[in-house]
């Protein structure tokens, strides 16, 4: 398969949906919740899926696709899709303008490239494999991108999210946040896990760490880290496998090993 072309259908595919969500974003809303009362989902989501995976397939009919609202197809030759069609559906819901697009193509368990598009932005964060990592700003600009050389806790902004049964799951980050509060410049919260590995990649972010999430939120943004030279394993140290859920640690790789130490501490 041809990655570059790979990679130009992705792109124009996922600016074709960030225009849709962007139509949508000051539209009414339906919603519907899927795994618990703060597990949202809108028609937006929906149609984005759909747009998405139907131009896919026009292209690659004998690949796999999976998708957060529910498309889940075996494919041949070991190529799968990994799509969030809306990655961020709470903020998008409430009109808080930060979401994304994010594309992803493996082949068994190498990722291949990836897309990760925010539309209220124009910025178009991209990775092939081998190839390096970049960002296209809605000026038409292109950089390549690279991890932050933060080498300090104390100096460096982290992210994170909470699981959906964060409401009756002892198991919800809580502790956590806490002990990196105390150690960390500052944590941030933006509710795009696809967007948190992006801003690692392009080095406005110096970690992120997040637990309980789905192959579709993270596919593409991991590709990003690791060409932009930033480290991904899970919880354990153990090195990033494409999974259906998973807990992860992602960084420049500077300030790696001190995250890991934090969440054994609190584990």
């Amino acid at each position: 398969m041809n990655l570059d072309d790979g990679l130009a259908t992705a792109v124009a595919v996922a600016r074709e949906a960030g225009k849709l969500l962007l139509d949508g974003f000051s539209q009414q809303k339906k919603i519907e919740r899927k795994s618990s009362a703060v597990d949202w989902v809108t028609q937006y989501d929906k149609a984005a899926e759909e747009l998405i995976f139907s131009r896919l397939r026009a292209e690659y009919p004998s690949h796999g696709f999976i998708g957060e609202e529910g498309t889940d197809a075996a494919g041949a030759e070991g190529y799968t899709w990994y799509v969030d069609p809306l990655d961020g559906t709470n903020n998008f819901a409430h009109g808080f303008p930060i979401f994304c697009v994010s594309i992803a193509l493996y082949q068994e368990e190498k990722p291949l490239l990836g897309v990760i598009f925010d539309p209220t932005r124009g910025e178009c964060f991209t990775a092939v494999s081998n190839q390096g990592a970049h960002l296209t700003t809605a000026g038409g600009h292109k950089t390549q991108l690279h991890v932050s050389t933060e080498g300090d806790l104390v100096s460096s902004l982290l992210a994170t999210g909470f699981p959906y049964d964060r409401q009756t799951s002892d198991d919800n980050n809580v502790r956590q946040l806490s002990a990196f509060l105390q150690v960390a410049q500052g944590i941030r919260r933006p509710g795009s896990a696809a967007l948190d590995l992006a801003y690692v990649a392009a080095g406005r972010l110096d970690g992120y760490w997040e637990f309980k999430l789905h192959s579709w939120d993270i596919a593409a943004g991991i590709l990003l880290v690791q060409e932009a030279g930033g480290t991904v394993t899970f919880m354990d140290g153990a090195p990033f496998t494409i999974q259906s859920r998973l807990s992860l640690v992602v960084s420049n790789g500077r300030i790696h090993d001190p995250m890991l130490a934090i969440l054994k501490m609190t584990g």
